[in-house]
């Protein structure tokens, strides 16, 4: 199953993305938050189905490595979840808070 962000809402500091099937059928959403005088970036997301676990981390690894090149003194915190577990992301991420 092909899935997709759908943006929501962006702003400089913030960002909330659908993330949605080929039939832009939702499925969970990522949210991205940073503090530029703090330098960190705060990385939020869930989806309700297990079956796109591999996919969902193929998609957010490229997007938060894009955005950590164009801000590359940020702090990143990430915690992500499919299905209530917590998806580990090898590279790409700094620290990943419980």
């Amino acid at each position: 199953m092909q899935i997709y962000f759908s943006p929501e809402f962006m702003k400089e500091d913030s960002q909330v993305l659908n993330v949605v099937t080929d039939d832009n059928k939702p499925l969970g959403f990522l949210t991205f938050l940073m503090e530029p005088e703090k330098k960190k970036l705060y990385v939020y997301g869930h989806l309700q189905e297990e079956g796109v676990n591999e996919d969902f981390k193929d998609l957010v690894k490229p997007y938060l490595q894009g955005l950590t090149k164009l801000k590359p003194e940020l702090e990143v915190y990430t915690y992500l979840s499919v299905g209530g577990k917590k998806v580990e992301l090898e590279a790409g991420s700094k620290k990943e808070e419980e």
